[in-house]
């Protein structure tokens, strides 16, 4: 398991929100948990590219900073359901104004993102 060699820096609140959301899945995680996949096959079919291990570490985050809740039902073979909490509903309109910005300026990140690729090469 990774363990931090420094502490984060928690200064500012764009400090706090990075740490609370700093992973490639989390936003996606918590926008599919609003729509209603809850289940982590449900979320794993909406986010193919992630691996099941890195899923399930970015939910245990997630639930460690109380966004979202983890309901464990006690049946063979066991269930499992996501939730977000009160306080996990409060970043679902800043990751829509994100997803609205990429939106808007798609082609112009598209490009940006492709010839910064195209360098590294």
């Amino acid at each position: 398991m990774y363990e931090r060699k420094t502490l984060p820096n928690l200064n500012c609140g764009l400090d706090l929100v990075g740490e609370v959301l700093y992973g490639k899945w989390k936003m996606r995680l918590l926008w599919f948990i609003k729509e209603g996949h809850q289940r982590p096959s449900e979320l794993q079919r909406q986010i193919p590219d992630a691996t099941r291990r890195v899923l399930n570490i970015q939910l245990k985050e997630l639930e460690e900073h109380e966004l979202v809740t983890k309901k464990i039902y006690p049946v063979v073979p066991p269930k499992v359901e996501y939730s977000l909490t009160e306080f996990g509903k409060t970043l679902i309109p800043v990751i829509s104004a994100l997803g609205n910005w990429g939106d808007e300026n798609e082609d112009r990140l598209r490009s940006v993102i492709l010839n910064r690729l195209k360098s590294e090469v």
